[in-house]
């Protein structure tokens, strides 16, 4: 039995992840699936959020064996969720048996404008002035390139019931922008997914990684930033690709 763990990226929590962890099982019917809320997001928004990615990887250690799981892991990350990983397989390579790194990027291999694109700016700088349907609604559209009409009023629902507050959404945003990974590869199994046309991140942030630590990396050709959103047949096709029984 294998222990996979789970991870999202800004201002999401465990929900939405809708039905993949679900599909995941089914597809790994003995492994163990794990999937956590980073302090300021879901059950946890009255919490403080971390502004520092190395806090993140202390939070998610710690928590992991409070509830009684234990290395190894196999993650699945997207978007900052990627970052925590990425610093975790790097402070504790042991601890990773694989990481799959979707829709990811790292200071120092990538300039801002494409870890980043800035045309998204004025409306990620809206999230911190918005209703909570304005919010959803924003990222929806930031993140998906399918319809998805249907998940707006859930994920409405999700932030009316654990409204994420402003210094958390900031707090979040500045971890991401402030880490600077390692310049050499970490001593772990990884695997890099990425979306041709990712409105948020440039798709360039994971072939560059690809290049320079040379890990595989699958290209889908029109999904959005949440990938697993979109596709997440094709994510778990990858997945399989990538992972050692």
């Amino acid at each position: 039995m294998r222990n996979w763990v789970l991870l999202r990226g800004l201002m999401r929590e465990i929900r939405h992840w809708g039905d993949f962890a679900q599909q995941l099982q089914q597809q790994y019917p003995q492994d163990r699936i794990i999937v956590l809320d980073w302090p300021g997001n879901g059950q946890l928004n009255a919490e403080t959020s971390p502004n520092r990615i190395e806090d993140m990887v202390q939070y998610l250690r710690h928590t992991l064996l409070a509830q009684g799981h234990h290395a190894p892991y196999h993650v699945l990350a997207l978007s900052l969720g990627a970052m925590v990983a990425i610093a975790w397989a790097q402070q504790a390579p042991n601890e990773l048996a694989s990481a799959t790194l979707i829709n990811t990027s790292l200071r120092p291999f990538n300039p801002f404008y494409q870890r980043l694109r800035p045309r998204n700016y004025p409306q990620l700088l809206r999230l911190l002035f918005s209703s909570a349907a304005q919010q959803e609604q924003i990222v929806l559209q930031l993140t998906s390139n399918q319809s998805q009409a249907e998940l707006l009023p859930q994920w409405i629902a999700y932030q009316q019931q654990y409204p994420i507050r402003r210094c958390n959404i900031l707090r979040q945003l500045l971890a991401a922008l402030r880490y600077r990974s390692h310049l050499d590869c970490p001593a772990v199994p990884l695997q890099l997914l990425a979306s041709q046309c990712d409105q948020l991140v440039s798709a360039q942030c994971s072939q560059t990684l690809a290049q320079r630590w040379q890990i595989p990396l699958y290209i889908h050709p029109s999904a959005g930033h949440d990938l697993p959103l979109d596709d997440a047949a094709w994510v778990l096709a990858h997945l399989q690709l990538g992972q050692p029984t």
